[in-house]
């Protein structure tokens, strides 16, 4: 599915128009694929804002959807300007160019330390926590081959290989992905290799500043480990591991997958062994990378159908669904005529309304056929039987509620109610 903002960058990018992206990105049920369909409705982020109130009116228990306040949202980007930290917006020239072209790429992310390294051929390591020390010795000399080479290494800076890959590529430069906010050190005993990066690498963030990260933080900084990179090498992972979720994002977005094999008695290399099975590349060197690598230009990098079959992360369901999130409200009655109009924006055509599609029977329908699993939003459509515009129109209004998430692929989920 193409991205809806796909066009040029550009590098005008004042403040007010940092502290208007920021501002939608931080309100709360605008996700990223919400974030750009607001986008280009209104044009601009300061046109959504203010058509916010009215897209979903007050009802019931439920008050108006209202904008982030603006006090927090100058009070972060005081904060981070003090730090030396820097606000990309995804339609900034210097918004890596990879990770702009996923699907739902962070409309915001903050950077802190040698932005230079976003211009570099990327390729992530990530692995096990757990990991073993002949695992740890394998993606530390890993990310030492490739950065003498003049690719980025990027990793997640948690425990086991992500601590490896960051050490391995320090001096030839490692780019950190942080679950957290950018001031968020986790794991706490990663403190002194956090400093060490933000001096000689570079941390990146999606979250608002000094969020501490939380179960489905994860997930989705590991999409964007993959956003930033041209390939993902995973190193040890259990079959339930998290660094298989990377490795399917990656092929989802059209990124190579590489592999280390392992022994076939050890639980760590179940993941990594059943890549290789299923078509990721085996890796014994770092050259191994460097001759399958492709060379993408910017325009190249698409969200795509990858090369490692769905099967293999039929366990890994539910990602980017946050169980933390708890919303009692009542699903709103009311859709504003703006939704639809949005709809008719993005080339589909309406049919007239029947009775039976109610705007509340529809979204609490569209609900009770839901759940944490993702599903194909074209096959939710065919079963309810209604026009295309109309459960499309119901969708949005149940994200903004915060009761569904759109996923990449074109996919929808349940939140906890």
């Amino acid at each position: 599915m193409a991205r809806i903002h796909e066009h040029a960058a550009t590098s005008h990018f004042d403040d007010d128009m940092i502290r208007d992206w920021l501002r939608l990105a931080r309100t709360p049920h605008v996700g990223p694929i919400t974030f750009y369909r607001l986008l280009q409705k209104f044009g601009t982020a300061r046109a959504a804002l203010d058509a916010l109130p009215d897209l979903v009116p007050a009802h019931g228990k439920q008050k108006k959807l209202t904008p982030a306040p603006l006090a927090d949202i100058d009070h972060e980007l005081n904060a981070l300007h003090k730090m030396g930290c820097m606000i990309l917006c995804a339609d900034d020239v210097r918004y890596p160019a990879p990770l702009r072209a996923v699907e739902d790429a962070p409309p915001v992310i903050t950077v802190l330390g040698n932005i230079e390294l976003l211009k570099r051929r990327c390729v992530g390591i990530v692995g096990a926590r757990n990991a073993s020390m002949n695992g740890r010795n394998f993606a530390r000399k890993l990310a030492t081959d490739l950065s003498a080479t003049g690719i980025g290494v990027v990793s997640g800076l948690a425990r086991g290989i992500d601590t490896a890959a960051h050490e391995g590529s320090l001096s030839g430069g490692t780019i950190a992905v942080v679950a957290g906010g950018v001031d968020i050190v986790y794991p706490p005993e990663n403190q002194k290799l956090y400093d060490s990066i933000r001096a000689e690498g570079l941390i990146v963030a999606e979250s608002p500043l000094a969020q501490e990260p939380f179960a489905q933080s994860f997930p989705r900084r590991n999409r964007v480990i993959s956003g930033l990179s041209q390939g993902i090498v995973v190193v040890e992972a259990s079959l339930r591991s998290g660094s298989l979720i990377t490795a399917r994002v990656a092929a989802e977005q059209g990124r190579d997958v590489f592999a280390v094999p392992g022994h076939p008695m050890d639980p760590r290399a179940e993941g990594t062994n059943s890549l290789i099975r299923d078509g990721a590349v085996m890796v014994r060197s770092a050259q191994d990378i460097l001759d399958d690598l492709r060379t993408l230009q910017p325009d190249e990098f698409h969200t795509a159908a990858g090369v490692i079959p769905g099967g293999l992360f039929d366990r890994a369901t539910g990602f980017f669904h946050d169980d933390k999130t708890k919303h009692d409200d009542d699903v709103f009655a009311d859709l504003d005529d703006d939704i639809l109009d949005m709809m008719l924006d993005l080339g589909v055509r309406p049919i007239p309304t029947s009775p039976a599609s109610n705007p509340a029977d529809l979204c609490e329908a569209i609900l009770d056929h839901l759940s944490t699993t993702a599903v194909d939003i074209d096959d939710l459509i065919r079963t309810l039987g209604h026009s295309t515009a109309t459960v499309q129109s119901a969708l949005l209004t149940l994200e903004l509620a915060g009761r569904v998430q759109r996923l990449p692929g074109n996919r929808v989920v349940r939140l906890a109610a």
